[in-house]
């Protein structure tokens, strides 16, 4: 089972020393963040996070990569949950389990309410 968010991530460098500086001073990666296990700690990412397939807070969440990765981060846009058969089906399980908590009527409705379009399924 294997699934990772994928986010767009602009971020700039800024020299601390006087006399030094970079350019460019700013770059464009992707974060790869390991989607937990559905129904364990942190599975709920994509509900406390994403919306209608955006970052819901982009502040908060510029704030949390720049924690991680201790750069400036300039921007940050969600992509796509990648995500193989298997993590997709106990995924939809668990919210089928608790369709409550997300105030839908259905599993696909949950997906799109958060995720949008950007789910990517390897089916190999």
């Amino acid at each position: 089972m294997d699934a990772r968010y994928v986010f767009a991530v602009r971020f700039r460098l800024e020299a601390e020393t006087e006399g030094v500086s970079v350019g460019p001073d700013e770059f464009e990666t992707r974060l790869y963040r390991a989607a937990d296990p559905p129904g364990e700690d942190g599975w709920l990412f994509f509900r406390d996070n994403l919306w209608r397939g955006e970052i819901n807070d982009d502040r908060h969440f510029r704030r949390l990569v720049e924690e991680e990765l201790g750069v400036n981060v300039v921007s940050a846009e969600y992509r796509a949950l990648e995500t193989d058969e298997e993590y997709l089906a106990a995924l939809k399980d668990e919210i089928r389990d608790d369709l409550a908590t997300f105030k839908a009527d259905s599993v696909s409705e949950v997906l799109n309410k958060y995720l949008g379009s950007s789910l990517e399924v390897d089916k190999g």
